[in-house]
């Protein structure tokens, strides 16, 4: 599988966020845009629970590392996910699988993080950038290093132990530190 990058270009998150809801749906949309927001692995983001959403905040147990993730919901969070629950109360999960007609007799289960990977990644085709579900992630920890130059922060957030992981993860490479080097004279 090849690498994903970060989307870097804030207008190209959103035309993304449009694509996919054109392309794809609401559903596949708001994945984008709770993704961005929450910086879970998709694992941890389709396997999310009306239950695990206590009051502002989002509480679960990442599936990769076994830590503990209290996630406080911003806005633009909050509100897709009370959108979601206001128009499936019946839902278990906040992605819920619900268009194939066998799963109306089975026990619920979320989207398959196969058909959103293919989907992200297929409109990161038409923009021209390898895209696919790791890259709400990264783009989340790529914005925080913009905005604060605080690597220490987006590491916490992602909740990574190293920081050339954290640097090569949300894309910032010898190019930029190099620039940054250039452009900012004391």
């Amino acid at each position: 599988m090849a690498e994903v990058q970060a989307v870097k270009d804030l207008d190209q998150v959103k035309l993304i966020g449009h694509l996919l809801r054109k392309t794809y749906g609401q559903q596949i949309a708001d994945i984008w845009n709770v993704g961005l927001n929450l910086a879970l692995r998709i694992s941890d983001l389709l396997s999310i629970r009306f239950s695990d959403i206590q009051g502002d905040r989002l509480v679960l147990r990442e599936s990769k590392t076994g830590k503990l993730a209290s996630i406080k919901l911003n806005d633009k969070a909050r509100m897709v996910i009370e959108r979601i629950r206001s128009e499936h109360p019946d839902h278990t999960y906040l992605f819920q699988s619900y268009r194939n007609r066998w799963s109306l007799n089975q026990s619920p289960r979320p989207l398959s993080s196969r058909y959103v990977n293919r989907a992200i990644s297929m409109i990161g085709e038409e923009v021209g950038l390898d895209l696919g579900t790791h890259s709400m992630r990264k783009t989340r920890g790529y914005h925080l290093y913009k905005n604060t130059n605080d690597l220490a922060r987006v590491m916490k957030m992602l909740r990574h132990s190293n920081e050339a992981v954290t640097l090569r993860y949300i894309g910032i490479t010898q190019e930029d530190v190099d620039r940054d080097f250039v452009e900012l004279e004391i």
